[in-house]
C-alpha cells in the first residue's frame, strides 16, 4: 500500500499529513501500557532486547482493535513496518510483517515521517562511515556502492564525514550493549525506509520539488472567480460522448493492450529493473534486425503504434517503396522534423519541404485536395512549426485508411511476423540476481545515440533523393 505525497513548504515529498497522524494515533494506542501491545524481553543471540513483540502479536492486536480480519491486520502491519513505525530486529531488508514469532520493536518518534526532517546525503554518508567503521570495512553490498558513490561525490568533505562518523561511534561504545543494538537497530530501519536496497519496495513516495504548497488556500479574488467562470463556460460547450461509448472504447483499449502492460503481464525475457538484467532493452532497441512477436503485434493495434515504433517504420518504408508512395510517409516526417526541430533551421526546412513535396513539378509530388494545398503554400511565404499541420493531417488519415490496412494484408508485414522471435522467460537465482546486481554496466550515451540517428536520416535522404542525370552521365564519361 502506497500513501500518495504532498510537500510543505521547502521540503521533499512526504506521505499526508492528514493521513499520517491518522496512523500515527494508532501506533501511539499500541503502545499504551494497558491496552495496547504487550511487549516483553526477548534473547537476541546473546543481548536481551527490551520491549519487543512478535509479529503474530502485532497482528492479533490489530485484529482484535480495528475489526479487521487476519489477511487486513497482516497488510496494514505491512504498512507501518513500510513506513517506519514498527522495525524489525532480524531481516532488516525485508519491510514486512510476518505472522509468525519474529521479533519487532516500536521506532522512537524521533524517526516517524511526520518529523519531516530531510534523509540527506550527508547524514548517509556519516552513516555509511559509522557501520564501515564498525563492521571494519566489511558493508553489504548494496551499501558498499553506495558509499563508493558518496566517498566520489562528497570528497571535498569526507574528512569531516569521517571525524563525525566516529565521535558516533565513540559514543556508541559508551551505552549499555542492549541500548546500542536498540539504537544500531532503529537507525539503521530508518536508513532502509529512507534509503532501501535493490528490489525493495519504498513506501517513501518521494519526486521533484515543488514551489508551491498544493494544500495552501487561494485566495478568492476577482481574478479567481473570473478562472472559475472561464473555465464553467468551456466546460458547458465542450462536446459530450455516452458513458456507454466512452466506457466501451476503455474495455476494448484495455482488451487490446492488456497483454503489453508490463504491470499486468512480466516482461519477457525480464524486466530489466528487477533482474538488471539488459536483455529486454537489447531486444527492443530501435534498430534491431530482428523484433519480438510482442513488438511486431503491436504494430497492427493502430496506425500510430506503427509509427511511433522507429522499428516499424522501417518496415513500412519497405511496404511503401514496393507501392511507389513513399512520398507520403517522407512528408509526413519532414512535417515532425519541422515541427520539432530547433527555431534557426525553421526556414530552411520549409523550403526544403516546399522544393521536395509541394511545388510544381518537384521530385517527390504528393497528392493532395487544392484547398489543403492552397492553405499550405500560402502558410510558408511566413514559416511556422505548425505550418503543414493541415497537409500533415490529410497525409496521416490518408495512409492510415489505406495505406496501413494494406501493408497489415501484405508479404512484408507477414515475413517480419515469421522472423519475429519469442524470448524464453528467465528463472534468476537469488546468487545469480546478485551478480547481475553488481555486474551492471553504463547505458549508450544518448549523444551517441543522436548521432547515429542523424548519419541513418542523412543516408536515407542521401538514398531517396531525386537522381542528376546530367551529373551521372559526366562521372561515366569521366571514367571512361
Amino acid at each position: 500500500m502506497t500513501i500518495r505525497s504532498d510537500r510543505d513548504h521547502g521540503q521533499r515529498y512526504r506521505p499526508r499529513m492528514s493521513c499520517l497522524k491518522k496512523v500515527e494515533a494508532t501506533v501511539v494506542q499500541m503502545q499504551d501500557p494497558s491496552t495496547g501491545v504487550k511487549g516483553t524481553d526477548q534473547k537476541l543471540n546473546v543481548t536481551t532486547i527490551p520491549h519487543a513483540i512478535t509479529g503474530q502479536v502485532i497482528i492479533a492486536w490489530i485484529s482484535k482493535n480495528m475489526n479487521m480480519d487476519s489477511d487486513e491486520a497482516q497488510a496494514f502491519g505491512t504498512m507501518l513496518v513500510a513506513f517506519g513505525y514498527i522495525y524489525p530486529l532480524q531481516d532488516h531488508k525485508k519491510l514486512v510483517l510476518r505472522p509468525d514469532g519474529s521479533l519487532y520493536r516500536f521506532q522512537t518518534p524521533y524517526f516517524w515521517p511526520v518529523q519531516k526532517w530531510k534523509a540527506e546525503d550527508s547524514d548517509y554518508a556519516i552513516y555509511l562511515a559509522k557501520r564501515n567503521i564498525r563492521k571494519k570495512g566489511v558493508l553489504d553490498a548494496n551499501e558498499q556502492e553506495e558509499y563508493n558513490k558518496l566517498h566520489t561525490w562528497m570528497n571535498y568533505k569526507w574528512d569531516f564525514i569521517v571525524m563525525q562518523a566516529k565521535e558516533q561511534y565513540h559514543a556508541g561504545k559508551a551505552r549499555q550493549k542492549a541500548d546500542r543494538v536498540v539504537f544500531d537497530c532503529q537507525e539503521r530501519a530508518y536508513w532502509i525506509v529512507h534509503r532501501p536496497p535493490p528490489q525493495t519496495h519504498s513506501a517513501m513516495d518521494y519526486g521533484l520539488d515543488r514551489h508551491i504548497d498544493p494544500n495552501a488556500e487561494e485566495k478568492k479574488t476577482y481574478d479567481y472567480y473570473r478562472r472559475i467562470i472561464i473555465y464553467t463556460q468551456q466546460a458547458v460547450m465542450r462536446s459530450r460522448v455516452k458513458s456507454s461509448v466512452s466506457l466501451g472504447a476503455l474495455v476494448k483499449y484495455i482488451t487490446t493492450f492488456k497483454n503489453h502492460d508490463p504491470f499486468l503481464v512480466p516482461c519477457l525475457p525480464s524486466n530489466p529493473w528487477q533482474t538488471d538484467d539488459d536483455s529486454y532493452w537489447e531486444l527492443n532497441m530501435a534498430d534491431v534486425e530482428v523484433p519480438t512477436k510482442m513488438r511486431v503485434e503491436r504494430w497492427s493495434f493502430s496506425f500510430y503504434e506503427l509509427l511511433n515504433d522507429p522499428r516499424g517504420r522501417a518496415d513500412f518504408k519497405i511496404f511503401l517503396k514496393k507501392e511507389f508512395s513513399g512520398e507520403n510517409l517522407a512528408f509526413w516526417e519532414a512535417a515532425e522534423e519541422l515541427k520539432w526541430g530547433t527555431a534557426a533551421s525553421m526556414s530552411e526546412k520549409a523550403e526544403h519541404v516546399f522544393k521536395t513535396f509541394l511545388a510544381p513539378g518537384a521530385p517527390r509530388w504528393i497528392n493532395i485536395d487544392g484547398r489543403t494545398m492552397g492553405l499550405t503554400v500560402k502558410g510558408l511565404e511566413h514559416p511556422h512549426r505548425y505550418v503543414l499541420d493541415a497537409a500533415q493531417t490529410h497525409i496521416f488519415m490518408l495512409m492510415k485508411k489505406d495505406t496501413f490496412y494494406r501493408y497489415l494484408k501484405s508479404p512484408v508485414y507477414k515475413e517480419i511476423q515469421k522472423k519475429a522471435i519469442s524470448p524464453e522467460p528467465h528463472n534468476f537465482s537469488d546468487t545469480q540476481l546478485q551478480q547481475n546486481m553488481r555486474n551492471r554496466r553504463e547505458s549508450i550515451s544518448p549523444i551517441i545515440t543522436w548521432q547515429k540517428e542523424q548519419e541513418e536520416k542523412a543516408k536515407a535522404a542521401a538514398a531517396a533523393g531525386p537522381v542528376d542525370i546530367k551529373k551521372l552521365m559526366a562521372s561515366k564519361l569521366d571514367r571512361k
